[in-house]
C-alpha cells in the first residue's frame, strides 16, 4: 500500500538552508511502575499544609497533593511561601511522616508574566516564549528539584503543569511537538542551553532539571482529553474514533522525546451540578458509556506511550448525602460513587486494566464539593434532594462519604496491580469488525533548519504519517533529513554513504525487528538493506544544504496490537548522526 503524503513529500531530493534547533533527546519511558511504587491501587487526595496527620487517620491513603502556583516573576509564588522554597520541604516532610507520598501540582506558567493573550492557551503560549520568563521559570524549576531531592525515591512526585500540554497540542502540525515554539536554548538558561527552542525542547528542559538535580523525583506528564480538539465526554464519539483520538495525543506525548515517568489526567476538575447551576453546563454528568469510553481512550494511549495513569483531581461530590443540595461548597456529582461505592470493584479494575495506578480526588477551584468543612458550616443536613436522604457522618461539605468509602477500600484490601510491565495494548477493530488499512497524517517539517556544521551532520526534516494495517499488511514510510554538515553522504562508500539503522527503545540500536529486514534473524523479507539497515540514502550523492528522502517497507505482524519503530541516521563506517528520536507508530487491526 503506498502511503498518502502530505504535499510537502512530493519530492525525492531537495536544497534546503534555513535553521533548525538542536536534537531532541531520550525517549519514553516503560509502562512499569516508578521506582518505590505500590503495588496496589491507591488513593489519594488534596490536603494542605499540616494536613497529613488527618489524611492518613481517615485511611491508608498513598497519596496527598497540593499545587504550586503564583507565577516565577511575580513574587508571589509558592518559593515566597515559606522562605529560598522551604514550603516543598517542610509539606513533604509532613507527608513522610505519615507515610504519604508528595505530589505537587506545579502549575506556574500561566500566572507568569507577562501573560500577553486573549485566553489562558494564549497568556501561556506568550509565556513560554518570552525568553525572561523562561529563564526564571527554569530557576524556579531548579530549586523545586533542589529541595525535593533529599527525599526518598518515589515518594516526590512532580505533576508538572496541567492544561499546558493539551494547549500546545492543539498547536502541533501533524501532532508533532517538534513543530511548537519555545524558549529553550533561547532563555539563556545554562541549565537548558543546547536544547532546542521547541515544546519537545521544553519537556527535554524539565527531564534534564529532574535528572541533574533530583533523579528520586517521580516526573509526570499531563494528558488533557480534549487536546485533540475532540472532548469525548461531549461528542461521545464510536471506539474506532476514540482509538484514533488516543493515537493522535500519544504521538503528541511520543514526539516531545523525553522520559516522564507517569502521564496524570483528569477527568474533570467540578462538581458536575457545579457546572450546571454555575455554567448552564448540563452535559458534564458522567454515564456509564462515559466511563467506558474515557477508559479506552486511557487504556490505548497508554499502550502507546508505553505510560501509567493517575486519574487526577476527580471530583468529590456525591448524590446520596443530604449535605449536598447543589449550593457553593455542597455541589453534587457521581464519581466517588462510581469509583469506590461499586462493591464488585469492577470500576476499578476496568481502569487498572487501562493502566490506572491510583485515583486522586480534589476540587480544582472554590466553591466545588470538598472533603473537608471549607464551608465552615458544620455538619449540615438540608432537606433532602434528588434521593439524597444519608445524614452527614462528619462536618466535611461532602457528608463525609468520601472518606467514609476511602476508608472502606482499604479496609477491603487494595487492588493489586501488574507491577511487571505495561498495560496490555488494546486492539482497534474496525466497525463491523473488517480491517481496513488507513493513512495517518504526514508530519510536515519545522519551520528552520541549522546547516553548515562542521563534520557530518543531520537534521531531521519530516516524515510521513502512522498506519493502520491489517496482520500482515504492508505500507510504505517516508523520512526526510536535512544534510546540515559539512561533509557530503556519497553512496557506495564506506565512511561516507548514508543508513537509517534500527534505534532504541524498540527494537534497540543494531537490533532486528519484527516490522522489516532482510529475511535474517527472523525478520521479514521487506527490502531493507540488513536487518538493522532499514534504507539507503536515495541519491548517489547529498551535499550540504540537501535533503534526502529516505523510503522504506513496514509489514504488520501477525497479532493485532500497537507496534513501535524507533530509526536514527548514521554515515555506515563513522558514526552515528543526531538522534531526534524519530520513529514509527504501527497499529495493526
Amino acid at each position: 500500500m503506498k502511503r498518502a503524503l502530505s504535499a510537502f513529500l512530493v519530492l525525492i531530493f531537495v536544497a534546503c538552508a534555513t535553521t533548525l534547533a538542536g536534537p531532541a533527546v531520550g525517549a519514553p519511558t516503560s509502562g512499569t511502575l516508578p521506582g518505590g511504587w505500590p503495588t496496589v491501587l491507591q488513593l489519594g487526595m488534596s490536603s494542605s499544609p499540616g494536613d497529613a496527620a488527618r489524611v492518613r487517620a481517615t485511611a491508608a491513603f498513598g497519596l496527598r497533593s497540593q499545587y504550586l502556583s503564583g507565577g516565577v516573576n511575580t513574587g508571589s509564588g509558592w518559593s515566597t511561601w515559606n522562605t529560598d522554597g522551604a514550603f516543598v520541604t517542610y509539606y513533604a516532610q509532613d507527608s513522610k511522616a505519615q507515610g504519604l507520598r508528595s505530589v505537587f501540582d506545579y502549575y506556574m506558567l500561566l500566572q507568569s508574566r507577562p501573560a500577553n493573550g486573549s485566553d489562558e492557551a494564549g497568556k501561556v503560549f506568550a509565556n513560554l516564549n518570552d525568553a525572561a520568563t523562561m529563564s526564571a521559570y527554569y530557576a524556579d524549576l531548579r530549586l523545586f528539584f533542589q529541595r525535593a531531592a533529599p527525599f526518598d525515591a518515589g515518594t516526590v512526585v512532580l505533576h508538572v503543569e496541567p492544561d499546558l500540554w493539551g494547549y500546545l497540542e492543539q498547536r502541533a502540525a501533524g501532532d508533532d511537538a517538534r513543530t511548537v515554539a519555545a524558549q529553550v536554548n533561547g532563555s539563556g538558561a545554562a541549565d537548558v542551553a543546547g536544547l532546542p527552542d521547541t515544546a519537545a525542547g521544553f519537556a527535554q528542559a524539565v527531564v534534564r532539571l529532574r535528572d541533574r538535580y533530583a533523579p528520586a523525583v517521580v516526573l509526570a506528564y499531563h494528558l488533557s482529553v480534549w487536546g485533540t480538539r475532540n472532548d469525548i465526554l461531549y461528542s461521545k464519539p464510536d471506539d474506532a474514533t476514540i482509538d484514533g483520538l488516543a493515537v493522535r495525543a500519544a504521538t503528541f506525548y511520543t514526539t516531545l522525546g523525553a522520559r516522564f515517568d507517569l502521564t496524570f489526567t483528569d477527568a474533570s476538575d467540578r462538581d458536575a451540578a457545579f457546572k450546571q447551576y454555575i455554567y448552564g453546563d448540563r452535559g458534564s454528568w458522567w454515564a456509564a458509556a462515559d466511563y467506558t469510553r474515557n477508559a479506552r481512550f486511557l487504556g490505548r494511549f497508554a499502550a502507546i506511550a508505553n505510560t501509567r495513569i493517575v486519574l487526577w483531581q476527580v471530583p468529590m461530590g456525591n448524590t446520596k448525602m443530604r449535605a449536598m443540595n447543589n449550593t457553593w461548597d455542597h455541589y453534587q456529582d457521581n464519581h466517588v460513587e462510581w469509583f469506590l461505592d461499586d462493591p464488585s470493584r469492577a470500576h476499578l479494575r476496568d481502569y487498572a486494566s487501562a493502566g490506572v495506578i491510583a485515583i486522586i480526588f480534589g476540587r480544582g477551584a472554590d466553591g466545588a464539593t470538598c472533603a473537608c468543612d471549607a464551608a465552615q458550616d458544620g455538619i449540615t443536613d438540608p432537606a433532602a434532594i434528588n434521593g439524597n436522604t444519608q445524614a452527614s457522618l462528619s462536618a466535611d461539605d461532602d457528608g463525609g462519604l468520601f472518606r467514609s468509602l476511602a476508608a472502606a477500600y482499604y479496609s477491603a484490601g487494595p487492588l493489586a496491580l501488574d507491577s511487571a510491565g505495561s498495560p496490555t495494548p488494546t486492539a482497534s477493530p474496525s466497525p463491523r469488525g473488517v480491517c481496513v488499512p488507513s493513512d495517518g497524517p504526514g508530519i510536515p517539517p519545522p519551520a528552520k533548519v541549522a546547516g553548515g556544521i562542521a563534520g557530518g551532520h543531520a537534521a531531521w526534516y519530516g516524515q510521513s504519517g502512522y498506519p493502520t494495517l491489517c496482520p500482515g499488511g504492508r505500507s510504505t514510510a517516508t523520512v526526510a533529513f536535512y544534510n546540515s554538515g559539512s561533509l557530503g553522504w556519497v553512496r557506495g562508500r564506506m565512511g561516507e554513504v548514508a543508513y537509517l539503522g534500527t534505534w532504541g527503545p524498540e527494537p534497540g540500536q543494531d537490533q532486528p525487528s519484527r516490522l522489516g529486514g532482510d529475511g535474517q534473524l527472523g525478520t521479514p523479507t521487506t527490502g531493507w538493506p540488513r536487518y538493522n539497515r532499514i534504507a539507503l540514502q536515495p541519491a548517489d550523492y547529498v551535499g550540504p544544504g540537501q535533503v534526502a528522502w529516505f523510503q522504506f517497507t513496514i509489514q504488520a505482524p501477525a497479532e493485532r496490537g500497537v507496534y513501535r519503530l524507533y530509526l536514527r541516521p548514521l554515515i555506515e563506517g563513522a558514526s552515528w548522526l543526531e538522534d531526534y528520536g524519530v520513529f514509527w507508530v504501527i497499529t495493526v487491526e
